[in-house]
């Protein structure tokens, strides 16, 4: 393997730290965006249950903020529980739109290497093979050695690709588990305005 990446040449290099960062990206947000951890179940109600019997409501709201993202959509709303429905939206909204920006976090860089590793696996073997035919004089080179070079060079676009594609995947489903989690957090605070202003129980 270390003669493949000895090989193919300067160009695998910076393709080679694409590749860590891609994987490690990947496993961070694995353990980030848990729907354990970022929407746990029961939270709305136990919130709502344990404000309205109102023994602590300040200690509660902090413990909410800390718990987790939609513990901090909650606080962001019973905190403003005593204003209006719409103050009480709009502190949601903000606490909302903070924490979505939190979930993305990483995200375009996943898919900034998802996109970009195909052209730097490409510009590799450009490079390659301006330096097999550069070295080809006139009149010389066996037409083995023309085309063991040439799939030298081939290898920056192969392993290019290789990353590009569990990299494209895993954005794509780290997204989706994003919009999805964010979908929730609205119709769970949703609940708690109508829960709260007595249009729900």
């Amino acid at each position: 393997m270390f003669e493949i990446v000895k090989a193919a040449g300067w160009p695998i290099w910076p393709l080679l730290l694409a590749s860590v960062i891609s994987v490690a990206l990947i496993i961070e947000r694995l353990v980030a965006l848990r729907r354990s951890k970022i929407v746990p179940p029961g939270l709305l109600q136990r919130a709502v249950g344990e404000f309205k019997r109102g023994s602590d409501n300040s200690r509660l709201i902090d413990e909410l903020d800390r718990h987790s993202p939609l513990g901090r959509v909650l606080s962001a709303g019973l905190r403003n529980v005593n204003t209006s429905r719409e103050v009480m939206k709009e502190s949601i909204e903000e606490a909302g739109s903070a924490v979505a920006h939190e979930l993305n976090r990483y995200l375009t860089t996943l898919g900034t290497i998802a996109s970009i590793s195909p052209l730097m696996g490409l510009f590799g073997t450009v490079v390659g093979m301006i330096e097999i035919f550069g070295s080809q004089a006139p009149g010389t080179g066996s037409p083995q050695q023309l085309a063991h070079g040439i799939s030298i060079a081939l290898y920056n676009t192969g392993f290019g690709i290789f990353i590009a594609i569990p990299s494209l995947i895993f954005w794509r489903h780290f997204r989706a588990l994003v919009d999805g989690f964010v979908v929730e957090m609205e119709q769970q605070a949703v609940r708690l305005v109508e829960i709260m202003h007595g249009e729900r129980k």
